[in-house]
């Protein structure tokens, strides 16, 4: 049978299955290759198919070693791989579903009696397939002689010590080369490998390394067939049942801590920024300090600076352009963020750690020089990581609503999913990012909710809604995608009122819609997550963010479920009355009161001597200090000053918020995989494939050209008969073969028919392309008919 190159078999593939091996190698069309020869070259390099191969499953990898090993020449034929899985008693459609799957990865192509693999498939591979070895006739003729009498080596074999057969049994499994000690191979040594190796069932390959011949592993191998054991079924996750309902509320429980603490956290970064690590992380006091003031862990609160700064609500700003200095800030998002609901909020967040390319897990631990691994440093950064937390969950989602399972087991199931991927760095980074969806909200007691199940569905939406193009029905417009629509109805509905006690408190009794979460940050202090204390410092901060003590009194009756506590009236009135009764400005700066008591007061007081205060007038004091120091001065002595403008007004002291710019995002700082964040529409691979066929067309029509008009102008017709043989082709409408050099230098022909000349130009149409081309005629080379080419 004739054999075929790739090119030619992706050439004749239909248009369907051509999208579908887009789908599964987007790396492939990235950048679009010219015509199908480029494709295939592309899809034959080693970088390629390794990551193809990433994506198989244990079993499909399997035969594929199946393949290698019954390969006679360059080919193949899934009858010999039948024929050699029958042994291991598996299923026949599964075979050859396997070989169907390799195809439409187009790691193996052909028909079945000519299966051809791709040749980087030994370069990525193991090379020793089906994790047999050479045979024995060709590593040592003496252990050639050995495997050729069938009884003699079953006897030595059976004259094995438990040890050397230990050994026999572990590289009859995969590999078959070990290496071992050099003193094992001496001969006073009593080790079993030596006593192998004498004896011919190990052969040595290299000073420490030593191999099994094929021919003694497959009789080892006896029971389980010559391919080992194989996995056509993933192994069996151990899960249990709960009730959808109480998993969905374990959740939406974990996302209003989730939302309270990111808050929290940008706030006391806003007061007191912290400076940005000359490596370009957080220091671990701040991270400390910011765990004891949120409440959770140093590594809960290192992924929960990770996820609000690739949310875009945490930024930089620089400090001093000489030096070099910055400071993280809560940026203008944040702002935004805040006036959303819970539930588009926590989109926001959710949305940020499924998708970024960072490894929280690692702050803590040590790099390769021994120094530790800072939140925000740019050693986090890991390509793979969103594919980690994505195919976690994907583990999550095939289980029935309800289902949980534990970490290890989802481990297990992506081991045989994608088995390339997977070793014990890979395995912890799982089990953390397990760990970080429950922190995040998205799972409960080991189970995915069910909002959970939609974000993931709508991560992975081929095209975005046609009913809006253009996202602005996102939470960042204001609306509430699937997912976020479904927790909403699972969170408890945003409250307008508080409840005040005697003691001064107010409780929350639900989450506070956000007019009434600016008032009581204003007006109270957050002892807990539904809890705010009211104090004279507080009163006081909203007189001077402009209320009155009408305003205030009006604010508690209206938002107030209980009684106005009378002491709560009381303090209000007296912080009031107090409030304002002496004012201060710039004289550099000065204090000034209708009281003449209070201005002498307040020239006596010891403790402001420092001020350096001198009397202008019986109710007017000048200071040395600027307004901000005289007036931290005068209320720490317990004075109740207010500042006022050059007009007599009272300034409103409530600061104007510092903001950061978000950080560029982590996935494009050197992203490995290219197509991490690609995703092809149906439209866009419909224009992708067409342009490959237009382009291989080009390229064959290219390839069919006389020579005359593929070569220069040195040979073949001249100028002049080109041109007549172009005015012929006009008044005849035919076509004709052009060759022209391009504005490169390079040259080139086309068939195409000409529309008019003149003016130095030859405007023609290529019909296969249905384009019309403008030719300068001092560039074409040679001109030919079709009938005479």
């Amino acid at each position: 049978m004739t054999t075929i190159s790739l090119a030619d078999h992706l050439r004749a593939l239909p248009d369907d299955e051509l999208t579908a091996l887009i789908r599964l190698r987007p790396d492939l069309v990235i950048p679009p290759p010219s015509d199908f020869s480029a494709l295939a070259h592309r899809a034959q390099s080693r970088v390629a198919v390794a990551r193809a191969l990433d994506a198989i499953d244990q079993f499909t990898l399997e035969i594929l070693d199946a393949l290698r090993y019954t390969r006679v020449g360059h080919g193949s034929s899934a009858e010999s791989v039948l024929a050699l899985t029958a042994q291991s008693g598996v299923d026949a459609v599964r075979v050859r579903a396997a070989i169907d799957r390799l195809r439409t990865f187009a790691v193996v192509y052909g028909p079945d009696p000519a299966l051809r693999i791709v040749g980087a498939v030994d370069e990525v591979c193991s090379p020793f397939p089906a994790g047999l070895g050479r045979p024995a006739e060709e590593l040592d003729p003496v252990a050639g002689a050995l495997v050729a009498d069938a009884a003699g080596l079953r006897r030595t074999l059976l004259a094995a010590s438990p040890a050397a057969r230990a050994v026999l049994d572990r590289l009859a499994a995969g590999p078959p080369v070990g290496t071992v000690a050099a003193t094992a191979l001496l001969p006073d040594s009593d080790s079993p490998v030596r006593w192998l190796v004498e004896r011919h069932l190990l052969v040595p390959v290299g000073r420490d390394a030593v191999e099994l011949p094929v021919e003694v592993a497959l009789l080892l191998r006896r029971e389980a067939g010559p391919l080992g054991q194989l996995h056509p079924e993933p192994p069996q996750l151990q899960t249990s049942q709960r009730d959808p309902a109480q998993l969905d509320r374990a959740g939406a429980g974990q996302v209003l801590e989730l939302v309270r603490n990111a808050e929290t956290l940008i706030e006391t970064i806003g007061q007191e920024p912290p400076a940005v690590l000359r490596s370009g992380g957080l220091g671990i006091r701040e991270l400390r300090r910011y765990a004891k003031t949120v409440g959770v862990d140093e590594q809960q609160a290192a992924l929960l600076v990770e996820i609000v700064t690739a949310a875009g609500l945490i930024g930089e700003e620089i400090i001093d352009n000489k030096r070099v200095e910055s400071v993280f800030l809560p940026t203008v998002a944040y702002d935004a963020w805040r006036a959303f609901g819970i539930a588009a909020r926590w989109h926001r967040l959710a949305v940020a750690w499924l998708t970024m390319t960072r490894a929280p897990a690692l702050v803590g631990q040590r790099d390769d020089r021994d120094r530790p691994l800072n939140a925000l440093a740019p050693e986090l950064s890991r390509p793979g990581a969103p594919a980690q937390r994505k195919s976690a969950l994907r583990v999550l989602a095939d289980l029935a609503p309800g289902q949980t399972a534990v970490p290890a087991g989802v481990v297990e199931t992506l081991a045989w999913r994608t088995p390339r991927r997977i070793n014990r760095a890979t395995s912890a980074a799982i089990e953390a990012s397990l760990a970080e969806a429950a922190f995040v909200g998205l799972t409960g007691f080991g189970g995915l909710t069910g909002y959970g199940r939609l974000l993931l569905a709508e991560l992975a939406a081929e095209a975005p809604d046609p009913e809006d193009p253009l996202g602005i029905g996102s939470p960042e417009g204001y609306a509430l995608s699937g997912s976020a629509s479904l927790l909403d109805t699972l969170l408890p509905a945003p409250v307008d009122h508080v409840l005040l006690q005697a003691d001064l408190s107010a409780i929350v009794p639900g989450p506070p819609e956000p007019t009434l979460a600016g008032e009581l940050e204003l007006l109270g202090l957050q002892e807990s997550a539904s809890v705010y204390r009211i104090t004279a410092d507080t009163i006081r901060r909203s007189l001077d963010a402009g209320y009155s003590a009408a305003d205030l009194h009006a604010l508690l009756a209206r938002r107030s479920r209980t009684p106005v506590p009378q002491t709560l009236t009381y303090l209000i009135d007296d912080v009031a009355r107090r409030h304002g009764g002496m004012r201060i400005g710039s004289a550099n700066s000065y204090v000034r009161s209708d009281d003449e008591s209070m201005i002498a007061e307040v020239l006596a007081d010891r403790r402001l001597q420092t001020l350096g205060l001198r009397r202008l007038a019986p109710t007017v004091l000048a200071c040395r200090h600027t307004p901000a120091r005289l007036l931290e001065a005068l209320r720490e002595a317990g004075y109740p000053p207010v500042q006022e403008d050059s007009t007599g007004a009272a300034v409103l002291s409530r600061p104007k918020q510092r903001r950061g710019a978000p950080r560029p995002s982590w996935a494009s700082r050197g992203v490995e995989d290219p197509t991490a964040a690609v995703r092809l529409s149906g439209p866009r691979l419909a224009g992708v494939i067409e342009q490959i066929r237009r382009g291989d067309a080009a390229a064959r029509v290219a390839r069919r050209a006389p020579v005359t008009v593929r070569a220069n102008g040195a040979s073949g017709a001249s100028h002049t008969e080109a041109l007549e043989v172009l005015q012929q082709a006009l008044r005849d409408k035919t076509r004709v073969w052009v060759g022209y050099v391009d504005a490169h230098g390079a040259t080139a022909s086309r068939l195409v028919r000409p529309v008019s000349m003149g003016s130095g130009y030859l405007r023609a149409e290529d019909e296969r392309t249905e384009m019309l081309h403008t030719f300068a005629l001092h560039r074409i080379t040679g001109a030919v008919p079709e009938s005479e080419s």
